[in-house]
């Protein structure tokens, strides 16, 4: 009888306590995994906000590196046949710092149809606020969407194995150019850099 007695009691399933202690456990998992799901479903969109910012440092990269790098302003009527930045017109010399814009292309900006940027030198210092017309490229299409900016700083800079036979490309015919790129109200940012030599200095577009 008495063992009858306590095989009951074990098929009887949980106490009170034991079912408490199941409940409380089980809250904290739950808890636990929804916290995790939470703050992945806040930043889901990063992925994608730093593509997109990505996708925007390239293009204007690529954009500075294709430009001229000549000895002197492609707007001066020595550009095509100099040999050499002293024979520029005065303050038409692209090796000439600051780099910037020259002294006969100051209405010169990056959208204009009839004086848009030549050079590489023009975009040190550049900016875009994203979304604005200011952010138009030459084709009229805003190449950076609200959100993001973007600034480019251009600066001489010898790149280069030393020695021979590779010497190094020396700094005046040797441009470091920086993009960078901010985006989630500037708390976040991508740079990127390239070189560009001065190697064909009397090609104008």
């Amino acid at each position: 009888m008495c063992t009858d007695s306590r095989s009951l009691r074990r098929m009887a399933g949980l106490t009170l306590i034991e079912l408490v202690f199941f409940i409380v456990i089980v809250s904290v998992a739950v808890a636990g995994v929804l916290s995790v799901l939470n703050v992945t479903a806040r930043r889901s969109a990063d992925p994608q906000l730093r593509k997109q910012a990505i996708a925007i440092a390239e293009a204007l990269l690529e954009e500075v590196e294709t430009m001229p790098f000549t000895y002197c302003d492609p707007d001066d009527p020595n550009a095509g046949t100099a040999n050499s930045s002293d024979d520029c017109s005065a303050g038409n010399n692209e090796a000439s710092l600051p780099l910037g814009a020259q002294a006969n292309a100051a209405s010169e900006m990056r959208g204009s149809l009839d004086t848009p940027f030549d050079n590489v030198a023009d975009y040190n210092g550049f900016t875009i606020q994203g979304g604005n017309a200011g952010s138009a490229d030459i084709g009229g299409v805003v190449s950076v969407p609200a959100g993001y900016n973007a600034s480019v700083a251009v600066a001489q800079e010898a790149f280069g194995p030393t020695g021979v036979p590779s010497p190094q490309v020396p700094a005046v015919a040797a441009l470091r150019i920086t993009v960078t790129v901010t985006y989630n109200g500037g708390s976040d940012s991508i740079v990127m850099e390239g070189y560009r030599a001065q190697y064909a200095p009397r090609a104008t577009p």
